[in-house]
């Protein structure tokens, strides 16, 4: 079994499967009285096929490290992001394609209040929370068709701090 180890989520070393939606720097503007710092547009929503964005809720059960990975999903019509609704952080793991399944896979950790979009077809893992059971705001195509491919490995990974 192959073993990956886990690096911090910065915006540069995650560019190539998505957006990390945070906090860092200054707002765009402020709004409601100058007490609030609007983060504006932070993440590219991108559809292949007519559909529409959905806001859903996820409860995620509680991973432990280290981690076994042996599956891995993409969605091909559509953009995912995962938004948690605590300040905990979060298991991400994503891979390169390679000729329709997954390369080797990346692990970061989030940051406390650190969400991620996925660009479409991007391979990633399941929701992972560390910290406890989470809650996740998943803003991803609603509609018709196949969206979710999914792969097993024959060989799983283990994912270590």
């Amino acid at each position: 079994m192959s073993t990956i180890r886990i690096q911090p989520l910065t915006a540069k070393a995650f560019a190539p499967y998505g957006e990390v939606l945070d906090t860092a720097g200054a707002p765009d503007k402020l709004i409601n009285q100058g007490l609030c710092g609007r983060y504006h547009d932070r993440a590219t929503l991108e559809f292949a096929e007519a559909g529409t964005a959905g806001i859903s809720l996820f409860k995620a059960e509680l991973r432990a490290l280290p981690y076994r990975l042996d599956l891995m999903e993409r969605h091909p019509l559509g953009s995912q992001a995962f938004l948690p609704m605590s300040m905990d952080a979060f298991l991400v793991i994503v891979a390169p394609d390679l000729a329709g399944t997954p390369g080797t896979p990346v692990a970061f950790r989030t940051d406390a209040g650190q969400g991620i979009n996925f660009h479409r077809n991007t391979w990633h893992g399941v929701l992972t929370p560390l910290s406890g059971p989470g809650l996740f705001a998943v803003i991803d195509r609603i509609g018709a068709g196949e969206n979710l491919q999914e792969h097993w490995f024959e060989h799983p990974y283990t994912i270590i701090a």
